[in-house]
């Protein structure tokens, strides 16, 4: 089942398989999709950046594609990964540490 790419972008929402835990969100397009299935690792579209990129490529904490899923409006994708290293580029496990309530 094929992702809903219409309007560009999609956001991908990461989990790591062997916790459950939310560990980032990013965003796909076509492109970043199509190298993710082909290469077993996640790529991703840096919206500041304004092009490709592979989760881990500088800072070597690479995720492992396990599984990806749809919305029911195929417009977002939740993606099970195998995480080498800590998920945030602040060295923290997930992305998700800033606790509100």
């Amino acid at each position: 089942m094929k992702p809903n790419f219409k309007d560009g972008l999609l956001p991908a929402i990461i989990i790591e398989e062997k916790t459950n835990d939310v560990l980032m969100l990013a965003y796909m397009n076509e492109e970043s999709y199509q190298k993710t299935l082909e290469t077993g690792k996640t790529w991703f579209y840096s919206r500041s950046r304004q092009r490709l990129w592979n989760k881990g490529e500088t800072s070597g904490h690479c995720q492992k594609v396990k599984r990806i899923v749809t919305d029911c409006d195929k417009d977002t994708l939740l993606i099970t990964v195998e995480q080498t290293g800590p998920a945030c580029h602040t060295g923290k496990h997930s992305c998700f540490f800033n606790v509100i309530i």
